[in-house]
């Protein structure tokens, strides 16, 4: 079956203004066994990440395709332009596990690309109530999350940067949010509101006003790759307090270029985001989960990064995950979702006898 997806040749609002129907009569095989999302119940643990998720119709869409929870994109409080195309540049298909590698841009998708979106959001009033919308129309039984971030002014202190997270997070749970995802690393910005996992003591200020706004809806806290292991417990002790789960990795950076050496957006580093960066964030969630472990915390840690198979989805629960997230692979091929929930269903099967 050939499904609508995001079109990559094309802006951001437009794919924002041309988001697919959700097909009708597609069998969703169920996976069985007992599955949550930061405490929530869930018929499976397949989730969106935020990147696919433009808006209401595109969340409907793929809820229609066999994932129960949901992302809606990165919200803000105030408007924010999407950077120019491209927006997604293929790259070679090479594993990388550092920051600041060089990459070869690609003719075509090999598994990998370049993610240079810049966090676009619409304005509250859009947003807020597109979401209110959503909420009335998706299944009971799916969750619906909401990825924010802060806005921050050239002179803005650490404070008025918190409260704006916690305005966009309360703004969020107000319109219908059943939990919180605060952004706290996008490689393709360099401003404060998005390279926060790399600083527990204000990441740990934001994470509490965060909470602090919110009440008890579970939160989210989505962080980078961390090129030093040593520092994740570092990271880790500042948020546990607050954070119901990490999600990890959004995106590793890299710097693009082509065969002939020009460099893709001006030479700055973009988010690799697909195969290239999967084992290294599985790697990562191993860590994490074992220094949960090792002090005590109930912190979760959802998977994310390079999920294209159920195989996949096994490795990331096997290294500690509660739930994974999806986003490139579902945006080449909208029907993934599916055949690794019947993958996986054969698999429980057989685990259960049947």
């Amino acid at each position: 079956m050939t499904l609508a997806r995001y079109d990559i040749a094309k802006s951001y609002r437009w794919n924002y203004d041309h988001a697919p129907r959700p097909p009708e009569n597609i069998a969703i095989p169920p996976i069985g066994g007992n599955w949550t999302y930061c405490g929530l119940p869930v018929p499976s643990p397949l989730a969106i990440a935020a990147g696919p998720l433009l808006n209401g119709r595109w969340i409907l869409y793929y809820a229609a395709l066999g994932f129960d929870i949901l992302t809606y994109k990165t919200v803000r409080s105030r408007e924010r332009e999407c950077y120019p195309l491209p927006n997604l540049q293929p790259v070679e298909q090479k594993a990388i596990g550092r920051s600041g590698t060089v990459l070869q841009t690609a003719g075509s998708m090999e598994g990998s690309w370049a993610v240079s979106f810049g966090m676009p959001s619409m304005s509250p009033d859009v947003w807020r109530a597109d979401i209110e919308w959503t909420k009335c129309h998706l299944s009971k039984d799916k969750v619906l999350s909401v990825s924010v971030v802060s806005s921050p002014e050239p002179n803005w202190t650490l404070d008025q940067l918190a409260d704006d997270f916690a305005l966009c997070a309360r703004w969020a749970v107000e319109s219908g949010a059943d939990c919180v995802e605060t952004n706290f690393s996008c490689p393709n910005v360099s401003s404060a509101d998005g390279q926060l996992y790399q600083q527990p003591t204000a990441g740990a200020l934001v994470a509490q006003r965060v909470r602090a706004a919110i009440g008890r809806v579970p939160l989210i806290i989505k962080v980078g790759f961390f090129d030093e292991p040593s520092r994740c417990g570092e990271f880790l002790g500042a948020v546990a307090p607050f954070a119901d789960a990490l999600a990890m990795t959004n995106c590793i950076s890299a710097v693009v270029e082509r065969s002939d050496g020009e460099r893709f957006f001006g030479g700055q580093p973009r988010g690799i985001g697909g195969d290239a960066i999967r084992a290294a964030s599985i790697d990562q969630v191993r860590i994490f989960r074992d220094l949960v472990r090792k002090r005590d915390y109930s912190t979760q840690i959802i998977g994310v990064g390079g999920i294209s198979t159920a195989i996949h989805v096994k490795d990331y629960l096997n290294a500690g995950a509660e739930a994974v997230q999806l986003a490139t692979a579902v945006m080449l091929d909208p029907c993934l979702g599916v055949r690794i929930r019947r993958e996986l269903s054969a698999a429980m099967a057989l685990v259960r006898g049947v």
